[in-house]
């Protein structure tokens, strides 16, 4: 999802500065060169499309549950739109007879979902890479992403701009009647493609762990992108599935959170 920026914070060591045409970017190190982001990590490919509210109960589900790093792709049941917690219910009540609208419980602005690639990765407190700044995990995650892009033939760059300065408010972000939309506005870290952005994403750190939301845009959708993904953030991957117990969780969530009147027009 296109969505707020983390708070300004230091890079990461695997990430330098190059100025490409004058507008600068982060270079990533190709694959195989550096280290994995994460020691192991659980994949979930939920081919079963969900509703909106399902998805975002089903990411604060793994948030809670998830005892090692895990990232989901996901789909969408109907067309919809998310948008960022702080978002105003006025900005996208327009949507609402086309589109299955949620906010999320991350920050940031407008997507339009259906077409995308959509994924959450879910890191908990215990692995150490919770111990890094929100940019820097942010950052990490978006070099992965990347460098497997470029590995399934396509010339993606980590873009190196100011950034905005803030994880909820974008002062530079272009504004209509309908609130903004995220992938109109790169900003530093989102992921670019021939001069447009193609990836964004959000975050949300807990006790328990740290969520990001994530999704990509306008790219070819035939390719073993997931996969790839899952492979530049670690080397050991294994599959996973939503046991009974997160089922049950998300459910709860959905019912009684996500897609109530209440927390959909809270602002």
């Amino acid at each position: 999802m296109c969505f707020c920026h983390p708070e300004r914070s230091r890079d990461v060591s695997r990430l330098h500065r190059r100025h490409f045409h004058g507008v600068p970017r982060l270079r990533c190190a190709p694959l195989g060169m550096t280290e994995r982001l994460l020691g192991t990590l659980q994949v979930c490919h939920d081919i079963s499309p969900h509703s909106a509210a399902m998805n975002m109960a089903l990411d604060e589900a793994l948030l809670e549950l998830a005892i090692v790093p895990m990232i989901r792709f996901y789909r969408w049941r109907l067309p919809a739109l998310s948008f960022g917690y702080f978002g105003k219910f006025s900005a996208v009540a327009i949507y609402a007879s086309e589109r299955d609208l949620v906010r999320r419980w991350t920050g940031g602005g407008i997507v339009f979902h259906g077409n995308d690639l959509t994924y959450s990765i879910v890191i908990p407190a215990s692995d150490p890479l919770f111990n890094e700044s929100s940019i820097a995990i942010y950052e990490e995650i978006h070099c992965a992403l990347a460098d497997a892009l470029n590995e399934v033939g396509e010339r993606a760059v980590v873009a190196g701009g100011v950034d905005p300065g803030g994880f909820a408010l974008r002062k530079h972000a272009a504004v209509s009647a309908s609130g903004y939309n995220c992938f109109a506005n790169p900003v530093r870290s989102d992921v670019m493609m021939d001069g447009r952005k193609i990836a964004g994403a959000a975050q949300r750190r807990t006790h328990r762990g740290l969520l990001q939301q994530g999704s990509i845009q306008g790219i070819n959708m035939g390719t073993n992108l997931a996969q790839h993904f899952a492979l530049a953030l670690s080397a050991h991957c294994r599959e996973f599935e939503a046991d009974e117990e997160i089922l049950q969780r998300a459910h709860e969530l959905a019912e009684q959170k996500y897609g109530t009147d209440f927390w959909l027009r809270k602002r």
